[in-house]
């Protein structure tokens, strides 16, 4: 995964992971937007990325997933969206956040005008059901504790409407339960 200090442990296995846009600008307030981080997991998910929970905030996002290759799916999932997510801005004339992510990319991105995601995604090896219970209930409060819900399942860019036995936009793989 790039430059980060943090890596895949078991690259097979459940993962909790963060994906932060650079400066956590607020991208992901669109239903636009987002639709092409979950278009980009619908296609990863055809290919075998499991996930098993998720929620999309309007700077960032969480996620609990797995594939045979984790490492390589999320590198994969970030250069994609990076790519369409940039040309939907261009798109929109958002030229203030076109702005700062060039401003805001880092020295070493010689390569390219903007950068969209910051480096890296911490990810944590999920070791135990308890783990595994834990970080899903982490993914599913996060709107409530910042204030935008008052129940996990209300915010419809989460698969906590999908463990409160309501259809979601993703299909999240409860297996592990």
């Amino acid at each position: 995964m790039g430059r980060s200090r943090y890596k895949f442990i078991y690259p097979d296995q459940p993962h909790f992971m963060t994906l932060t846009v650079l400066g956590w600008l607020p991208v992901f307030t669109r239903p636009e937007s987002v639709e092409i981080l979950l278009q980009s997991f619908r296609f990863l998910m055809s290919e075998g990325l499991r996930i098993h929970a998720w929620v999309i905030l309007e700077n960032h996002m969480h996620l609990v997933a797995q594939s045979q290759q984790l490492d390589k799916d999320i590198a994969r999932f970030k250069s994609f969206t990076a790519r369409q997510l940039l040309d939907y801005l261009h798109q929109k004339k958002a030229t203030t956040l076109l702005g700062q992510l060039e401003q805001l990319k880092l020295a070493h991105k010689t390569d390219r005008q903007w950068q969209f995601w910051q480096e890296g995604v911490h990810p944590e090896w999920i070791s135990s059901s308890e783990m595994m219970r834990q970080k899903i209930e982490y993914v599913h409060q996060n709107p409530v504790k910042r204030g935008y819900v008052d129940y996990p399942e209300h915010w419809c860019y989460s698969s906590a409407r999908d463990y409160a036995g309501i259809e979601g936009l993703l299909a999240v793989d409860k297996s592990w339960w």
